[in-house]
């Protein structure tokens, strides 16, 4: 990997605390680009040759030229903006640090992409999601019951939910909470509620215990082998309890945290207290959740009304 998108990399986590998941997405981004770059695409470039890229004969042509490439090879438009802000991102840190003379994507648009609404989970969905771990007795179901009830308690993000230590939980049963480092290390604490917490207490008691090889592991969720669960662990591990109970379409982790948004605000939760649950340092990005909140409205009243018909 080129030596500047190295230290790009290190800044945006040493300084701008970006997580794991936005320093990988960034360095695939930029490895890509760079390799587009090797291919002779680049103005005076010699990256060819086997020689470091020379950033600062890259110009706007260049950038563009990349762009349209991207979108002959079919890829969608949301990975298109990404890769571009990628860009954007490290040209901008290039330029700051005295690298290069301009940014030669300052004035490189990036492309419009339009916001999908998320499509969360009915309530039975949900409930039917939630009951299957409880069909078994085995320590992994216990898991698997208390990781599916918190993050549909608490709307945690995926990473949030597999980072937890066992000290980022409190017990209290007045006042039981979450804490986990969210996007840009910060910390939030989210309230769990009493059934989460049942579901969380018989995991600890019953089901940890038995899988923990190491008695000094931190992780809360751990896998078979007494390590700490994985993103990708989780996900197949949610995959197979949506098919057993029979949902249609496809079940993300995100899905649960688009419920959890979701039936809040339909509850009649303020934006503001769901903005500060998820984590969320814009309340336009919670805003989202209101338009499924207000369509799921006007259904419920298109069936009840006697003369909306």
């Amino acid at each position: 990997m080129d030596d500047r998108i190295g230290h790009f990399l290190h800044f945006l986590s040493a300084e701008k605390g970006a997580s794991e998941n936005t320093i990988a997405a960034y360095r695939n981004d930029l490895s890509q680009f760079d390799s587009f770059l090797s291919n002779d695409n680049g103005p005076g470039n010699n990256n060819s040759n086997g020689n470091p890229t020379d950033w600062r004969k890259i110009n706007k042509d260049t950038i563009v030229t990349y762009v349209l490439e991207l979108k002959n090879r079919r890829y969608a438009g949301a990975s298109v903006a990404r890769k571009v802000a990628a860009m954007k991102s490290f040209f901008q840190f290039l330029h700051a640090e005295g690298e290069i003379k301009q940014n030669p994507t300052e004035n490189v648009a990036s492309p419009r992409v339009g916001k999908t609404l998320p499509k969360p989970l009915t309530v039975k969905q949900v409930d039917e999601l939630l009951e299957q771990p409880a069909k078994r007795k085995t320590p992994e179901a216990l898991r698997d019951q208390a990781m599916l009830e918190l993050l549909y308690a608490t709307g945690l993000r995926v990473t949030e939910l597999v980072s937890l230590d066992l000290d980022s939980i409190t017990l209290d049963k007045r006042s039981p909470t979450a804490r986990c480092m969210g996007k840009g290390a910060k910390e939030r604490a989210v309230p769990i509620h009493a059934q989460a917490l049942r579901a969380l207490l018989a995991y600890l008691n019953d089901g940890r215990p038995r899988l923990v090889k190491n008695k000094k592991e931190r992780a809360l969720f751990v896998n078979r082998r007494g390590e700490r669960l994985t993103r990708q662990g989780f996900w197949l591990i949610l995959k197979q309890y949506a098919k057993e109970a029979a949902i249609e379409g496809p079940v993300t982790p995100h899905s649960l945290r688009h419920s959890f948004a979701t039936h809040m605000l339909r509850g009649g939760a303020p934006l503001r207290n769901v903005q500060e649950l998820l984590g969320h340092a814009n309340i336009s990005t919670t805003q989202v959740y209101t338009r499924i909140a207000d369509d799921h409205v006007r259904r419920v009243y298109e069936q009840a009304h006697p003369r909306a018909g």
